[in-house]
């Protein structure tokens, strides 16, 4: 057997298949930890209404949240590698709670501020870790379809999450949406207690700091990961670009659509999140440079539909579900291939692998409200297409270096 894809203890007395029951769970709590990041981006008139934010500068909540998720990947994601995972989600779980109902009763911007940071930072670290999780708890084989699973209520709840805050927002406010995400986080904290499977923590756990410091040797270290990351950073940032701006011209004139609207038009990619478990089987087959080529030609067509929404919102439309599926597509292979890599550093290997996510998205966020504030919804669709040919050609420039999705 190839030492690298030689079982770790952790592997030992797991079953041959996931039971169905606890992919679902997966899927489910990670669709809704993830959501929490996502509920602000619909809000971003709202916010800067009550705030008094500038328009330019309301990127900078998003952005704010995004610091928190880079943070949860350097210090709390690791964790799973070293504490026993079960006590350690459901700690973060109740962190997370108390973090949302703070947002919601938050008085001034730097409260706000403080409250997204926390949000950020506990959402990614539940998110990430319960990727983490579903990776150590699948046997090698079903690899890919369990995190593609678990990554597919990912997806669907970042989706959701818009229509569900532009919904609720418009019912009770925007604080409303905070509060009722603290409900739900407290809702699913019994179902993961007694479903999730207990996982041996490694006899020879390393302490805090030597955990921390490794992770800077797994990234010098791993080839797959230093371009899967690259990758990540520059897809997410042209999705970001995307998501963080859409609210601006549709909540304005000729447009001037509710919240909940603008929130329903997430639910048009949700045809990307069907393409998650269908991506990690390809991975596990064997074809992840030739799914990763299809995913970033379908990030970069895009922006020709989604350049045309002042025209056409069937074209919108279109655009939405090309952008989603192409990204979903890639984050799932890029996935998938990385944790073969060292199966006993799931958590770290996860952990940097976001790492380079969060700095893509919070850059995304930043870039799109200033280029709409400057030129308007071209200039958004000028950015966005530009930084997907330019994941293309990183890929095109670095297909070699993943020996694992040799095709």
């Amino acid at each position: 057997m190839n030492a690298r894809h030689a079982p770790s203890p952790l592997l030992k007395h797991k079953p041959a298949n996931t039971p169905a029951g606890l992919v679902w769970l997966f899927a489910v709590a990670s669709g809704l930890s993830v959501a929490n990041v996502y509920y602000a981006q619909p809000l971003l008139d709202a916010l800067a209404r009550d705030f008094s934010i500038r328009q330019a500068a309301v990127g900078g909540v998003i952005t704010a949240t995004q610091i928190g998720c880079a943070l949860a990947l350097l210090l709390l994601v690791p964790l799973g590698d070293l504490l026993e995972r079960r006590r350690l989600m459901a700690a973060q779980l109740l962190a997370l709670a108390a973090a949302l109902t703070a947002v919601a009763m938050a008085r001034s911007t730097p409260a706000l501020l403080a409250g997204m940071l926390a949000v950020g930072l506990l959402s990614t670290a539940m998110t990430q870790g319960l990727i983490a999780y579903a990776a150590s708890a699948a046997a090698p084989h079903e690899q890919g379809r369990v995190v593609g699973a678990a990554q597919s209520g990912v997806f669907i709840g970042l989706l959701l999450a818009r229509a569900f805050s532009g919904a609720v927002s418009d019912l009770a406010g925007w604080r409303g949406v905070y509060l009722a995400a603290a409900g739900l986080m407290l809702a699913i904290a019994l179902p993961l207690w007694r479903r999730l499977p207990p996982l041996p923590v490694a006899a020879n756990a390393m302490r805090y700091p030597a955990l921390l410091a490794s992770m800077l040797d797994l990234l010098r270290r791993e080839k797959t990961l230093q371009a899967r990351g690259m990758l990540a950073l520059l897809m997410f940032a042209a999705f970001n670009v995307f998501w963080s701006a859409l609210a601006l011209p549709l909540s304005a004139p000729p447009h001037g659509y509710s919240r909940t609207a603008i929130g329903a038009f997430g639910l048009a990619g949700a045809i990307g999140a069907l393409a998650a478990a269908r991506a990690g089987r390809w991975a596990d087959g064997g074809h992840g440079q030739r799914t990763s080529a299809a995913a970033l030609a379908l990030l970069l067509l895009a922006w020709w539909p989604l350049s045309l929404m002042q025209q056409s919102l069937g074209a919108l439309l279109i655009g939405i579900v090309l952008l989603d599926l192409g990204g979903q597509a890639l984050h799932v292979t890029n996935q998938s291939l990385i944790f073969r890599a060292r199966p006993a550093a799931h958590s770290r290997l996860v952990g940097l692998y976001m790492l380079f996510y969060a700095v893509g998205s919070g850059l995304g966020a930043i870039g799109a409200t200033a280029a709409y504030a400057h030129a308007g919804w071209q200039a958004v669709c000028l950015l966005g297409a530009a930084v997907s040919l330019l994941v293309l050609l990183f890929w095109w420039a670095t297909r070699g270096v993943t020996p694992a999705a040799a095709d």
